[in-house]
């Protein structure tokens, strides 16, 4: 299998792989994380694949403006105004665990920086 056909996060943004989606549109997905590390943990993946944001800026800039912009549509939706963090991790070195290009929205607490 290639490792697009073996993405997780592919497989999820098809619906082979069942997910708690919060918001959706054309070119994205946003699902809650099974691992939450805050109260409220919501990935925003691009429903097409890239291994991280390095190749995502080189083949798709404008969709990484999408991407934001439906992080940003999450935590109104999960009713975060009093603050929430967008994260993400590119590479294995920064903690990366899927090769799929994606977001972390966190809130729905007080959130203590540095994070680890």
């Amino acid at each position: 299998m290639s490792a697009v056909q073996d993405c997780l996060f592919c497989k999820i943004s098809v619906g082979v792989i069942p997910a708690d989606v919060v918001l959706e549109s054309d070119s994205a997905i946003a699902f809650r994380d099974i691992d939450p590390k805050a109260p409220t943990h919501v990935l925003v993946i691009p429903k097409k694949h890239f291994a991280d944001v390095t190749d995502l800026m080189s083949n798709d800039p404008d969709l990484a403006s999408e991407l934001l912009t439906l992080a940003t549509k999450v935590a109104e939706h999960e009713g975060l105004a009093t603050g929430y963090r967008i994260v993400t991790n590119n590479g294995e070195d920064a903690g990366q665990s899927v090769a799929h290009v994606h977001f972390h929205v966190l809130g729905g607490r007080s959130l203590s920086w540095p994070p680890g």
